[in-house]
């Protein structure tokens, strides 16, 4: 004879194990907080020995809310921001939601507000934006005022209402000032895109290092994130022979960088040396490892979800900013004097 199907448990096999009542559970469900660290306790272990799944549905017609946010990434590829989106969804399925996701290819002011307007056709409580461009921000300030808030990760806090991102500014000074700190005066900066946020507080950041230090900046030279545009600064710089460090404003660029110069018969960190920006999980295993500055997209994840539930609540935005950290390895090295036999 077969084994009946083991009935689904619902909020009353929860209030029955735990010996509480169904309002209680109900609380619970709803994130309430008037209620006794014990007796949450207590029912949270209900809920999990049962493996009680709540109704979202009929939750959402008492609550008014649909337990559900929008996330809107790219199919760009680049590391940064697909970990980004990793991050966010798995902070939101912590957080209790349900996380609904949109991909949009061109990346553009009108790709972004018809995404979002899909996403609050499926009546979520906010979205968070994942694109870092002037675009994106238009579109987010297009959408303020239509009940659903936006966050934008790594978005210009000037412009957009709620952002979430590392502090780019910090990290590209750590990167150049660690090069100046070495004997380097003679510092180029490969950067990103101009009309990403995070390619501009990268050269402000670069550029406020190099001041600090009492040093001109050099004319930088513009890249789009990838380790092509790298490798065909490269090109540039090894034919330069006043250039004796480059920061570059991510590693993929870093990437394309050094087989550049090392096609070249430039030797990094003998003739140039090179710092990074992001830390992905090929950096320390390049040739030479690359000094880089980590981004913590974990953190910027978890903050993300902070300040979305901040803003649906109506309270005050958690700090938007999270701290960079250098990470020094073989790529850079005090400044050759001229004719000085390398390493």
């Amino acid at each position: 004879m077969s084994e009946a199907p083991r009935r689904i448990p619902v909020m009353a096999d929860v209030a029955r194990l735990a010996g509480v009542s169904h309002q209680t559970v109900s609380r619970v469900v709803n994130g309430q907080t008037n209620l006794r660290p014990e007796t949450r306790e207590r029912v949270l272990r209900a809920i999990d020995q049962l493996g009680y799944r709540p109704n979202t549905a009929a939750r959402s017609l008492v609550t008014r809310r649909s337990g559900t946010i929008g996330v809107i990434g790219s199919r760009s590829g680049f590391w940064g921001p697909s970990t980004v989106h990793r991050a966010i969804q798995a902070a939101g399925r912590d957080a209790g939601y349900f996380v609904s996701s949109v991909n949009v290819q061109m990346q553009t002011r009108d790709e972004f507000v018809d995404a979002m307007d899909h996403l609050r056709d499926q009546h979520v409580e906010g979205i968070v934006l994942i694109a870092a461009n002037d675009d994106a921000v238009d579109a987010a300030r297009a959408h303020a005022g239509r009940g659903v808030p936006v966050v934008v990760v790594e978005g210009d806090d000037a412009k957009a209402e709620w952002t979430v991102g590392v502090d780019q500014v910090a990290g590209a000074a750590a990167g150049t000032r660690h090069l100046v700190d070495l004997g380097h005066e003679r510092i180029l900066h490969v950067s990103g895109p101009s009309a990403w946020t995070e390619a501009r507080a990268r050269l402000a950041g670069y550029r406020h290092a190099m001041y600090d230090a009492g040093l001109p900046p050099l004319l930088h030279v513009e890249g789009d994130w990838s380790a092509r545009s790298g490798f065909e600064a490269g090109r540039q710089i090894a034919a330069r022979d006043d250039v004796t460090a480059v920061f570059c404003a991510n590693d993929q660029m870093a990437l394309g960088l050094l087989r550049s110069l090392s096609e070249a018969g430039r030797s990094v960190p003998d003739d140039i040396s090179v710092v990074g920006f992001d830390d992905i999980p090929e950096a320390a295993y390049l040739i030479p490892p690359l000094t880089t500055v980590r981004q913590d997209f974990d953190a910027v994840g978890r903050r993300a979800i902070q300040i979305l539930r901040s803003a649906i609540d109506g309270e005050g935005s958690p700090e938007r900013l999270i701290e960079p950290e250098l990470v020094v390895r073989a790529s850079t090295h005090e400044p050759r004097e001229r004719g000085e036999t390398p390493r």
